[in-house]
């Protein structure tokens, strides 16, 4: 009788053990890391075209050079704020990130504006084939922003979730990761003058 008890708990244990949801936590967690990765990636694709969109733009607009300096700076302090896996749960390096990466959006949107002021450049092939690829490289960003907060979403919402909150509580200790979040004063509209 008491060997039917045992197994009878044996199995009752693998069955409560194979529901409790560590294995799918962890691959939630990784979900994460591979959506900030791809993040990275896209921002990194960014900085790179950065140096040849500034050096065609500085062949047509050479007195234009505070503003050439300031995209320079941004991409530099953008590049300097680095994030690992580690740092997803804290917001005050979140908020640095995003910050810097915000700086550089806002340089880049001036440095287009000065380009509005050269029909020969905004004409020239080389640089219409490099605005196009940092747009592209722009939507990319927004793309991955989107899937790295759904990811986020999808691993929150299962670390708090019965049982896998229990697994997570007692045996792995998964910390809540941040979201991407919008910069400050994105919810204005921005003013155009013509």
């Amino acid at each position: 009788m008491k060997r039917i008890v045992l197994l009878f708990l044996v199995g009752l244990m693998s069955v409560g053990l194979s529901g409790c949801g560590y294995n799918t936590l962890q691959t939630k967690e990784e979900m994460v890391f591979k959506a900030w990765a791809d993040i990275e990636s896209a921002m990194q694709r960014r900085a790179d075209l950065i140096p040849n969109l500034v050096a065609t733009v500085k062949g047509y607009a050479s007195h234009e050079q505070e503003t050439l300096q300031a995209v320079v700076d941004a991409r530099a302090k953008a590049g300097s704020v680095q994030l690992s896996a580690k740092d997803l749960s804290d917001p005050a390096m979140m908020q640095q990130m995003q910050a810097a990466q915000g700086g550089l959006s806002s340089a880049l949107s001036k440095l287009l504006v000065v380009v509005e002021r050269y029909p020969d450049l905004k004409a020239n092939q080389n640089f219409l084939d490099l605005q196009n690829q940092l747009e592209g490289t722009e939507n990319r960003i927004n793309v991955a922003r989107q899937r790295y907060n759904a990811a986020v979403s999808d691993f929150n919402g299962a670390i708090r979730r019965f049982p896998a909150s229990l697994t997570n509580k007692f045996l792995l200790h998964l910390e809540r990761k941040e979201y991407f979040k919008a910069e400050e004063g994105a919810k204005a509209v921005p003013k155009v003058n013509f």
